[in-house]
């Protein structure tokens, strides 16, 4: 047998496992993140999100499947999302004029109103780029969720934490994923469903 298949299971394993305890760790979370999303997008509002490395490519992905629509079964409208890592000119201007720590923040204040929901993705929960577009977001009235792995302040600074218990930066951010398809899931469902049918009194 491959010796190194040993370490493949283990790696696997220990993903599933994670996985299989994120509905305790952190269901109620995602509900209350995908009911602040749904209530923004329903009031013409829209969401900003944020992040760094492969954070930076979860806002990406939450993004697309919001626009581009995560279930494929309706042709429903195009949800309103941006992700502030996409912009070169953007992130390397304010990196090099104003400190990379702002580059979120500037954003959030350009495009930022109050209403719309800000997502800040960050493993470690301690990206101070990231913790800077939390305080922009709040001094405009905009109700913040946060995605992170254990230890940091990224939970204790935003409306809803969602806190993977654990604290391997790989495994967080697989087990980030899953939650992040979820919440989409259910912001469609929520936004998309069809309304029910008016009731028409008889006789009246």
């Amino acid at each position: 047998m491959e010796p190194r298949l040993s370490q493949v299971s283990e790696y696997l394993e220990a993903a599933a496992a994670l996985q299989s305890r994120l509905a305790g760790a952190c269901g109620l979370q995602v509900l209350a993140a995908a009911d602040a999303v749904a209530g923004a997008l329903a009031a013409a509002r829209k969401v900003l999100l944020c992040g760094n490395g492969g954070s930076a490519a979860d806002c990406q992905h939450v993004a697309a499947e919001l626009v581009g629509q995560l279930s494929r079964d309706d042709d429903g409208p195009a949800l309103a999302a941006v992700a502030l890592t996409t912009d070169t000119s953007i992130l390397t201007g304010c990196g090099n004029d104003r400190g990379f720590d702002r580059a979120f923040a500037r954003q959030v204040e350009a495009l930022g109103r109050p209403g719309d929901v800000l997502i800040a993705i960050s493993t470690s929960g301690r990206s101070p780029n990231v913790l800077q577009a939390v305080a922009a977001a709040g001094a405009l009235g905009m109700p913040t969720i946060g995605l992170s792995g254990q230890g940091g302040r990224l939970a204790e600074v935003v409306d809803v934490a969602i806190v993977i218990p654990a604290g391997d930066t790989q495994h967080v951010q697989e087990a980030m994923l899953p939650l992040e398809h979820l919440i989409c899931a259910l912001v469609e469902r929520a936004l998309l469903a069809p309304s029910p049918a008016p009731r028409v009194e008889v006789g009246a």
